[in-house]
């Protein structure tokens, strides 16, 4: 699969999705969560995903829901169905969570830790396997990580005021994570008394 790594922007975007069954309702929370209008076609949905604003319609005028579309999921166990509108989709961005290489969109496992956001996607070969490494990740991953990420944000900030050449601002960030001091405060959770720290270093550029 020709496929690369992105982040689409999807607020306010259509969404229609064939299903409603485990799938089909996973794949509603993920776009319902980012703000986009969500139509779920088939029999009965959670009272949940109508509390999000998720709208359920019959199996009927299905080609009206996909032209209405800006992204397509298919996510029935009705192969049949599930081909017929793969095959008036072609314009639109298609998800197939039956055949992944036959869609042009893939949906990951995705996960949050604070603000950060992690994606995995083993081309298909074993989805068990994406959610073992999510555990993994969410094992190794720790709140000093974290603090830092806040530090190097709020650095690159203040650094975009002093110095525009990129390349430079880079070097003060590196030496910033390497500093021992900084270390100790992220470690001991003192994020504050870091960005102070922080905030001096770079005045004294």
């Amino acid at each position: 699969m020709g496929v690369t790594s992105l982040f689409l922007e999807v607020e306010n975007k259509n969404v229609f999705i064939l299903g409603t069954g485990e799938v089909a309702t996973r794949r509603a929370n993920r776009f319902l969560d980012k703000d986009a209008n969500v139509i779920l076609a088939g029999h009965h949905i959670d009272e949940e995903l109508i509390k999000k604003g998720a709208i359920l319609k019959p199996l009927e005028n299905l080609e009206d829901l996909v032209k209405w579309a800006d992204i397509v999921i298919i996510a029935s166990a009705d192969e049949k169905l599930n081909e017929y509108i793969a095959s008036i989709s072609k314009d639109k961005l298609l998800n197939r969570a039956d055949y992944p290489e036959k869609g042009n969109i893939i949906v990951p496992t995705t996960f949050m830790i604070d603000d950060v956001e992690f994606s995995i996607f083993t081309n298909g070969k074993s989805p068990l396997m994406a959610k073992e490494l999510r555990k993994k990740i969410q094992n190794t991953i720790t709140n000093e990580d974290l603090l830092e990420i806040k530090l190097q944000d709020y650095c690159r900030t203040l650094l975009k005021e002093k110095i525009s050449e990129q390349k430079l601002r880079k070097e003060y960030l590196y030496k910033i994570l390497e500093d021992e001091k900084i270390k100790d405060f992220l470690k001991n959770n003192q994020l504050e008394d870091a960005k102070d720290y922080s905030k001096k270093l770079i005045e004294n550029i």
